[in-house]
């Protein structure tokens, strides 16, 4: 398979009418990835709960809450390659049942060793979900223009979920503790669930080789840099803890490589990654998500250390950060459907470059505070253009067969991004020192993104 022959898509894809019912069918893919995001944020707050009520070692009360990350980002790139061979209807349903019955367990945990193995489940369970509920969109939505309007608002009504997890998860913690936190998420998973019969079953298309030495690897190497770079975020880049896990997973993207070279197969196809709009796609999602996600982790630290705010008043101060993921997404896919990603993306990673240039003049030990909050509005235009961009390019550059599995790398490399970037922005001592970091981040990406577009064409 060549790289060309992956872009070809049926002649009259473009005049088929939506199905009937697809706005009940997108609500249920949209509240099911709603739950994935609300589920990276929604613990947070409740922690010290978690802490009063299951009293946990220091060292392990951290992964009531990371254990989610390293799992759902290890296992997105095999939950993109099951939903392209077992049915992305059959894995996205299996994957909301799952979802509903781990919360209500995770809700009963009796210590916190329960706790974290029911939050690893649910990982499990949304790196199921957000794949498979890309591929069905996109089965849904051929014709291209309609289908990156429908990824702008799904990636709209996503961002809801992550926007409003810390405020949801506050009011339930208040309202009866952490365990409501969990208790959230059953009747959501069921209501998508209901919704989700109203899915089309995608055409049949050739079931791939499975890739048995692959399929772990890839795991592997996603799950240990994960996991090195959350402990590279809490007890810094020179713990064994964090050191030793990035050190085994450049070992097994290394064995990986070689690997993918032998087998028939492979979990991630080489045509797919020769395609240079694929390979622009995965280099904006990965930045974007660096900036975005590492510059809120920051900048949430840095409004209340430095200007003694209140966590409820550092996240209303954090909202021209958080609302545009809520609403600016909508209008990028409309953007993106009219002129193509090849302006968006650029424009995202350069909206970082801006963002790094405002927190390089945060200079001082207390900068003014709107400063602070034009760095957010530009941090905002990176996600906004960036990673909504992204999933629409990869949606238009992957053939159907490979859509699950494109955007399961595409989600993996986004984990991975965020994690990269807590880790990093998160420990740099002061704004202009991030700032620097973004500038030349951002610069970089900005030309290998122009690279790749100059390459491959609109």
């Amino acid at each position: 398979m060549t790289a060309d022959s992956l872009t070809r898509t049926p002649d009259a894809s473009c005049d088929v009418p939506p199905p009937p019912g697809s706005r009940l069918a997108f609500a249920g893919i949209a509240a099911g990835n709603l739950l994935v995001l609300l589920d990276t944020s929604v613990l947070n707050v409740a922690v010290p709960d978690i802490e009063d009520s299951l009293r946990p070692a220091a060292a392990v009360l951290p992964w009531t809450v990371d254990a989610y990350t390293v799992v759902f980002a290890g296992l997105l790139l095999a939950g993109g390659v099951f939903a392209d061979r077992w049915g992305a209807r059959r894995v996205y349903g299996f994957a909301l049942a799952a979802f509903a019955v781990l919360s209500a367990l995770c809700a009963a945990a009796p210590d916190a060793a329960t706790l974290i193995g029911g939050r690893a489940l649910l990982g499990a369970a949304g790196a199921g979900l957000v794949p498979a509920s890309l591929a069905l969109l996109i089965s849904m939505n051929p014709d291209p223009a309609r289908r990156t309007r429908a990824i702008g608002a799904w990636a709209a009504l996503s961002g809801l979920g992550a926007a409003a997890g810390p405020v949801l998860g506050g009011g339930l913690v208040e309202l009866g503790g952490w365990r409501l936190v969990f208790l959230v998420n059953p009747p959501i998973a069921l209501a998508a669930l209901l919704l989700a019969r109203r899915l089309p079953a995608p055409a049949a298309l050739a079931v791939r080789a499975l890739d048995r030495g692959g399929l772990p690897l890839s795991v592997a190497a996603l799950g240990a840099l994960t996991f090195g770079l959350v402990e590279a975020g809490i007890k810094g880049e020179t713990s064994p803890y964090a050191w030793l896990p990035i050190a085994l997973a450049l070992l097994a993207f290394a064995a990986l490589a070689a690997v993918e070279r032998r087998v028939t197969a492979p979990v991630l196809p080489p045509a797919l990654l020769a395609l240079p709009r694929v390979r622009a796609a995965m280099v904006a999602a990965a930045v974007s998500c660096f900036a975005f996600f590492g510059g809120m982790y920051m900048l949430g630290v840095h409004l209340q250390d430095t200007y003694g705010l209140s966590p409820f008043m550092a996240g209303l101060a954090s909202l021209p950060l958080t609302f545009p993921v809520c609403v600016m997404p909508f209008f990028t896919g409309r953007l993106v459907a009219r002129h193509g990603a090849r302006p968006v993306l650029p424009a995202g990673m350069g909206a970082s470059v801006v963002a790094g240039v405002l927190l390089a003049l945060c200079a001082g030990g207390h900068p003014p505070l709107a400063l602070v909050i034009a760095a957010e509005l530009a941090l905002a235009a990176t996600g906004t253009l960036s990673i909504p961009g992204a999933a629409a390019e990869m949606a238009a550059s992957t053939p159907p067969g490979l859509a699950a599995t494109g955007q399961g790398a595409l989600n993996g490399v986004r984990q991975a991004g965020s994690a990269l970037g807590v880790a990093v922005l998160g420990t740099l001592g002061t704004l202009p020192t991030a700032g620097g970091v973004l500038i030349v981040i951002g610069l970089v990406a900005v030309v290998a993104v122009l690279a790749t577009g100059s390459r491959g064409g609109r």
